[in-house]
């Protein structure tokens, strides 16, 4: 067996303990201003969730519905950074259009729509069962 240390796989990575958690959470918050100023979407759904979750935590309902209803709002903030990342690395391939590449936008596309249906049966589950 070798004993030697395998080559890393990224130069970025390496970092541990503290270090690597507070560098992790400004990657995210870096992210996250990225997504706000550059995707339309993301913008519009952070509106979203921004009307939507105060409504949530308002209503005089049980916790486990509170949460879920905020959860689904939530999710759908998780996907649409998924998509367009997904898309950003997409175009940082090739701006050419591709059936695969088109096929691969398209997929994350539906994964977002499914997670709006998922807010509008969650909520109407709980506001009206």
């Amino acid at each position: 067996m070798n004993s030697e240390p395998l080559a890393k796989e990224s130069p970025f990575k390496g970092q541990t303990g503290l270090r690597r958690i507070w560098n992790a959470f400004n990657y995210s918050l870096a992210g996250l201003r990225a997504a706000f100023k550059n995707e339309d979407a993301f913008r519009q759904e952070c509106l979203l969730a921004a009307v939507l979750i105060p409504i949530a935590l308002l209503l005089p309902l049980p916790s486990v519905a509170r949460a879920l209803m905020v959860a689904s709002v939530m999710l759908v903030l998780i996907v649409e950074l998924l998509n367009s990342a997904i898309e950003a690395a997409i175009d940082r391939i090739s701006l050419d259009r591709h059936r695969l590449s088109e096929r691969a936008k398209d997929i994350g596309s539906a994964a977002v729509l499914i997670a709006l249906i998922n807010v509008l049966v969650t909520w109407s589950l709980v506001l009206l069962g």
